[in-house]
């Protein structure tokens, strides 16, 4: 029973994960798919993220989405009318569960895209197992782009508003709260944190492809970056897609 003291021991050192989560991680862990958990990587209104293992000892990483603290009010503007959750529960224990369930679909549809985003795994209730972005060797994880000196600013802006415009074109998705907060760099931008992403269809998504580029834009300003206008930048993305 390793793997039960694993998730019990983790759940007394965290002390945020409920019974039912626990249940969750047990399952995961009784399917093989993690073999250990470890501390956490990042924390958000809405979910932590920790480091763990497969059973070859490579790491992973797991987000766990609060069932009994999270503010679901927000959720509901990034969900309703998304055809892929037609039947949406206003209660934490009914929406949270749904609101994983949609980063693992957009994180499959940026993957297959293939804009770089975290390798989804699986997805179990209300706990998302995806690829680790970070060093291998050190289980470190990747830094913020905001963290760090980035080289080539004006190259990584180009890089960072190709990928918003493959992910338009080719997932048939808006971000829709891409900023500097949810980009991390390992070599190259890899963009996070994708559950509020909404399908090119929803009735706000192009306010929220002008958003995403002007946060970007504001972010690159700042280290001495010029562009064209985030309008210009949406107009021609949104053209490129209706192609």
């Amino acid at each position: 029973m390793k793997r039960r003291k694993d998730v019990d021991e983790f759940k007394v050192v965290e002390g945020v994960i409920d019974p039912p989560t626990v249940k969750t991680l047990y399952k995961l862990l009784s399917r093989g798919t993690i073999s250990a958990l470890h501390g956490s990587i990042s924390t958000g209104k809405e979910a932590n993220v920790y480091r763990a293992e497969d059973e070859e000892g490579k790491p992973l990483a797991v987000k766990i989405y609060r069932m009994s603290t999270a503010e679901t009010d927000f959720m509901m503007e990034y969900i309703v009318g998304d055809p892929r959750f037609k039947k949406v529960g206003r209660r934490s224990r009914l929406l949270i569960p749904q609101w994983a369930m949609k980063e693992f679909k957009n994180l499959h549809r940026y993957h297959d895209a293939g804009v770089r985003v975290p390798k989804p795994l699986e997805i179990e209730r209300n706990v998302l197992v995806m690829e680790f972005i970070g060093d291998m060797e050190s289980n470190l994880p990747a830094p913020l782009i905001k963290n760090i000196e980035i080289p080539s600013p004006v190259k990584v802006f180009n890089e960072i508003i190709g990928m918003i415009e493959t992910g338009y074109t080719k997932a048939g998705l808006v971000h829709a709260d891409l900023s500097e907060y949810n980009i991390l760099w390992l070599g190259k931008p890899i963009i996070i944190d994708v559950s509020q992403a909404v399908l090119i269809g929803h009735d706000n998504a192009k306010k929220y492809l002008l958003r995403d580029i002007q946060n970007v834009i504001n972010y690159f300003k700042k280290l001495g970056v010029r562009t064209e206008d985030p309008e210009v930048i949406a107009r021609h993305i949104i053209s490129v897609g209706d192609k």
